[in-house]
């Protein structure tokens, strides 16, 4: 789905976004940003800063907020950088390449004409992904076409379209029926009239059928998601074109208006957000878009109601709890395991490491939250919430510690429950999996390499800064010290380049023979 932006301008050392949460990469957010960031085909960039253990690469740079991979969206630019007019001018052009091919009102139009048409001639079309008009026909006549179009699959566009499986950029992994199921029906048993899908199109797609099919239930969504292609399927006030990672309305003010008319309907009461992000997503961005979200729907709260929280389902494996928590203090993760049909290892009733990493975390208190029974789960009366059978109360931490649903076991020198395959390293004065490297990098602070913080609230920082900056002067005086001297003596060292690859030649034949 994603458009070629800029390429670096040549001479740039440009540093790469693909790995930004493994390679030392941080997104930077700022509350007011003097300067707004440039827009790529996705919306405005993010600023980045590229750090790595003990030093910080101080010259920061925008990229794309929704693409990790630069073969998906090459944007990039120095934060410092001033564009000539040529190359904005050229980046507007490959942005408006980007950009869907119909606007909303383009596709809604066509969608009212589409449902009025005889079911013979209802066709889509597999190669273009689109639903076809009898007029479009001719342009796709060699296509793939699935004919007979029925009003049942128009409300399951997820099964017509093809899911997007790039995990670093769009990673549409559909929830199994089970999921959706046990989602509808736990928002309806807490008393909930309207949900906001965010990037959980199949959801979306459940509740629509449920009041469709139950003329008693008043139940409704509007779905937020990148995914284009869901507005040829979806009126104005059930979809909005939404970038998650920037809160980005692609279709502008309006579709900002249809959220926000969502949100606070009713002063507020009886809603619920449901989030499904990309898992290769980084949190910070995230939380900021969320938070916004929850400001928005706080404008419609009366001032006795200000103190209170947007109930929010955010659903991520279990391993990101201490990031998101950072975020939401209030929020909890449930035991529930979350399942999805087209991936080939989140999927549950498996045993062991092969289960379902991805949990629900929530700011609702977990005692309200029944799990079902019949698939494995049991509600412990001492810490007062539902839990998989395998996750055991431990007496010394006075909990069900579990997070995998394997049973842990408890450390009495880490004082508390770890994972059943780890054992405590007296090196590392913790517990890890047995064959660890105990000078790996760890979590944390990439300054000090404390855990409690990140190396943007690191009180060494300005420390660091100054150290980096010397160092970096002295680096370059010596690079043009090697410069001028490999210059001045560029045919005396000939001969010795020269030398030292004849000796390398003979090496290599000597251990070949």
């Amino acid at each position: 789905m994603a458009a070629p932006g800029d390429a670096p301008c040549s001479g740039e050392a440009e540093p790469s976004a693909g790995g930004r949460g493994s390679s030392g990469v941080e997104v930077v957010l700022l509350s007011d940003p003097a300067v707004p960031a440039p827009l790529c085909p996705h919306g405005p960039t993010l600023l980045f800063v590229k750090v790595s253990q003990g030093k910080e690469e101080a010259r920061r740079f925008y990229a794309c907020s929704a693409c990790r991979d630069r073969k998906d969206c090459n944007f990039f630019q120095w934060e410092d950088e001033k564009p000539s007019g040529a190359r904005l001018t050229a980046r507007e052009s490959r942005n408006q390449r980007g950009r869907p091919p119909l606007s909303r009102m383009q596709c809604v139009e066509r969608y009212l004409r589409f449902i009025q048409l005889p079911l013979t001639q209802r066709k889509f079309c597999q190669s273009c992904q689109r639903l076809l008009l009898p007029d479009d026909w001719g342009e796709h006549r060699e296509h793939q076409l699935v004919g007979d179009v029925s009003v049942s699959q128009l409300r399951r566009p997820s099964q017509l379209l093809y899911p997007l499986e790039n995990k670093k950029t769009n990673a549409q992994y559909l929830f199994a029926d089970r999921t959706c199921q046990f989602l509808v029906g736990l928002v309806s048993t807490l008393g909930f009239r309207r949900v906001l899908c965010v990037g959980t199109p199949r959801l979306h797609e459940l509740i629509g059928l449920t009041a469709s099919g139950d003329k008693k239930s008043t139940l409704k969504s509007l779905l937020l998601d990148i995914d284009f292609r869901y507005s040829q399927f979806y009126m104005e006030d059930s979809f909005c074109h939404y970038n998650m990672f920037n809160h980005h309305f692609f279709d502008g003010k309006p579709a900002l208006e249809v959220c926000r008319a969502f949100l606070q309907e009713d002063k507020g009461e009886g809603v619920i957000m449901v989030t499904d992000p990309p898992f290769g997503g980084l949190v910070e961005p995230l939380a900021v878009t969320f938070k916004k979200l929850i400001g928005m729907w706080k404008e419609g709260q009366s001032q006795d109601d200000s103190h209170q929280e947007m109930p929010i389902f955010w659903i991520f494996p279990y391993f990101f709890e201490a990031r998101i928590c950072q975020f939401f203090p209030s929020f909890c993760m449930l035991d529930y395991q979350v399942d999805y049909d087209n991936h080939a290892l989140y999927k549950h009733g498996k045993t062991g490491r092969k289960q379902s990493p991805v949990r629900i975390f929530t700011n609702i208190p977990p005692n309200k939250i029944p799990l079902p029974t019949e698939e494995g789960y049991r509600f412990c009366p001492l810490c007062q919430r539902y839990v998989s059978l395998e996750n055991q109360h431990c007496e010394h931490c006075n909990s069900c510690t579990s997070k995998d649903g394997r049973k842990w076991k408890h450390c009495f020198l880490c004082k508390k429950c770890v994972k059943p395959s780890w054992i405590h390293c007296s090196f590392c004065n913790r517990c890890a999996v047995a064959h660890h490297s105990c000078d790996g990098p760890k979590d944390g602070c990439f300054i000090c390499g404390e855990r409690d913080h990140k190396r943007s609230s690191c009180p060494n920082i300005s420390t660091l800064r100054k150290a980096s900056k010397a160092v970096r002067k002295q680096k370059q005086r010596k690079s043009n010290k090697m410069k001028m001297e490999t210059t001045e003596g560029q045919s005396m060292n000939h001969p010795s380049v020269t030398g030292r690859r004849k000796r390398r030649e003979r090496a290599h034949q000597y251990l070949c023979s």
